[in-house]
């Protein structure tokens, strides 16, 4: 127990402090996808050819490429282009772009092919019908978007997004390779430092379940929740 506490001699406060950015990275990175998924969702139900050429080929080159792979481009070729525009500033060296700044971009484009086809599934299972009846009634598209479309989407997709957030959740332990201390780079560092290995491997396996869980049951609060306002506004309605 004297390894897992919270004094010098413990590693129970970078355990937990690797936990949290773990947490922070994922969630960065499903923020960054939702807003590069729902553009692609709509890029793929447009009626110009291009964009639906873009958002499939988005996706091909996204779900193709190996998570860890992507990482590593990003990390190198990242810091690269920074490098050349500092060069470009009058700026000389190398400029090396924050691991957090890329495990987060890399994991949230990664993020945003999946999440692309949760909020089109979404978008497809939406009633013509409502639309066409708030179009009749001389309601602005504006509106229209915000009570009608954007929170069915959101209902609808729900159990899409619980399974990618699990999947980048996941994926965020890839990171470690750019040195970021997460939760899987702590675990290394404390049993290199330990020769602990089961101990903090378990430790992280743990926390990494406890996330899961957590992340779960607030998936499974939040579609009960749009469940009963859904339902209590169609009773209205009728």
């Amino acid at each position: 127990m004297d390894l897992l506490s919270l004094g010098e001699n413990g590693w129970g406060r970078l355990m937990l402090s690797a936990t949290l950015t773990t947490l922070l990275l994922s969630l960065a990175a499903m923020v960054v996808g939702a807003a590069v998924g729902g553009g692609l969702a709509a890029a793929k139900l447009s009626s110009h050819a291009p964009l639906r050429w873009f958002s499939s080929a988005y996706s091909v080159v996204f779900r193709g490429i190996p998570e860890l792979l992507i990482i590593y481009l990003f990390y190198f070729g990242g810091s690269g282009v920074a490098s050349l525009i500092g060069h470009l500033f009058g700026r000389d060296g190398f400029v090396e772009v924050p691991p957090f700044l890329i495990g987060a971009l890399a994991i949230g484009l990664i993020s945003a092919s999946y999440q692309c086809e949760v909020y089109r599934a979404a978008r497809l299972a939406l009633s013509s019908g409502e639309i066409e009846a708030a179009t009749a009634v001389g309601m602005p598209r504006w509106r229209i978007c915000s009570r009608i479309i954007v929170p069915q989407i959101v209902r609808y997709a729900l159990p899409g997004l619980s399974n990618v957030w699990q999947m980048s959740l996941k994926d965020s332990a890839l990171v470690s390779v750019t040195g970021i201390v997460e939760l899987m780079r702590a675990s290394q560092i404390a049993a290199g430092s330990t020769r602990e290995y089961f101990l903090f491997y378990l430790i992280s396996a743990g926390c990494y379940l406890l996330l899961t869980l957590l992340s779960n049951r607030a998936f499974m609060r939040a579609e009960s929740r749009m469940s009963r306002a859904w339902h209590r506004h169609t009773a209205a309605a009728a």
